[in-house]
């Protein structure tokens, strides 16, 4: 079958093969090389100073036990390559960043492409994503690599998602963020309040998450993002708008008296947050204008406005993409 990945099998400098992460190797090392179990997988240190992990899916976010850092020095857990099965665990990737056992010099490595991922161009792109590369099958690899080019721009980097209910939307938006050691998730939904399959939707996105990320529950989306570092997941953008129209009092049958010019002042002041932001964010917003025609005003102001805002975030974007049937198109 073209394309078709084979199994993952990792020899090292073609003298002794590496089992399951964080079950060694399956004869024993040569000397030179020192194997490593840890939670973090099985680490090889070559003779010649390279230092190699197998990640083990699922691995801890936290640093070793005693590693308080060592300033602008390499730290001693730090590895060169790091080969992770995305498919099975790509929060590993995120959870090895964050524990300084992947650092901005460390060359990652994904595979375990299978039926999960629906073809070889979609696990190349997932990799991208994560700041990792997908070797093809029989590919040597250096360890260290003679140079790794970050794949992941340093710069502030601003990412719109857009689409329909259960697009895959809000799926995308943090697939792209599981490399990162660092998420603030600022969720600007409404609170549950008995509502049960609002509840149900809340709790299923938490479970989809890394336990690590930091959760922000406010409509002051701005000040938020005025303060980011690391990267931020803005969901929704919808929820955002919605609920900063009833606080500017254009929930009514018709708006209050200055309404708009308090909802305008509030857009404002998002998009020049999102426009300075520091971080990378991705921010999730939704495609009502392709639909059924709002019978109320409110809802029709909703439409117009949201439309209005997810033209100004997209041209304030490095990057737009529709997400429709979980798959997603990049916008030009």
């Amino acid at each position: 079958m073209e394309n078709r990945r084979l199994p993952v099998r990792v020899t090292v400098d073609g003298m002794f093969t590496l089992l399951d992460p964080g079950e060694g190797t399956a004869t024993p090392a040569p000397a030179g090389y020192t194997v490593t179990l840890s939670p973090y997988g099985t680490r090889v240190d070559g003779p010649d100073g390279g230092r190699l992990l197998y990640a083990r899916p699922g691995a801890p976010a936290d640093p070793p036990r005693g590693f308080a850092g060592s300033g602008s020095a390499v730290p001693p857990h730090q590895v060169d390559l790091a080969i992770v099965d995305v498919v099975e665990s790509p929060e590993t990737i995120g959870a090895l960043r964050r524990a300084g056992v992947v650092g901005s010099t460390t060359a990652v490595i994904a595979v375990g492409g299978d039926h999960r991922i629906h073809s070889p161009a979609e696990f190349e792109r997932r990799a991208r994503l994560w700041g990792a590369s997908a070797p093809s099958d029989g590919q040597d690899l250096v360890c260290p690599p003679a140079a790794w080019p970050p794949e992941r721009a340093s710069a502030p980097h601003r990412v719109l998602i857009t689409g329909g209910a259960r697009s895959g939307k809000s799926s995308e938006a943090e697939l792209r963020l599981l490399g990162e050691p660092a998420v603030t998730y600022l969720a600007t939904g409404p609170h549950a309040d008995g509502d049960r399959a609002w509840e149900r939707r809340v709790a299923a996105h938490r479970e989809r998450r890394p336990w690590w990320w930091r959760t922000e529950e406010t409509l002051d989306a701005a000040q938020v993002l005025g303060r980011a570092s690391g990267a931020v997941l803005f969901d929704c953008v919808g929820t955002w708008l919605a609920g900063v129209m009833e606080a500017c009092g254009m929930w009514g049958q018709e708006p209050s008296p200055g309404a708009e010019e308090a909802l305008a002042a509030r857009v404002a002041e998002l998009l020049e947050a999102w426009r300075r932001c520091p971080a990378y964010v991705v921010a999730v917003t939704n495609e009502v204008g392709s639909g059924v025609v709002p019978a109320t005003v409110s809802g029709g102001l909703f439409r117009d406005w949201l439309g209005r805002v997810n033209q100004w975030l997209a041209a304030e974007s490095e990057q737009a993409v529709l997400a429709t049937a979980g798959r997603v198109l990049e916008l030009p």
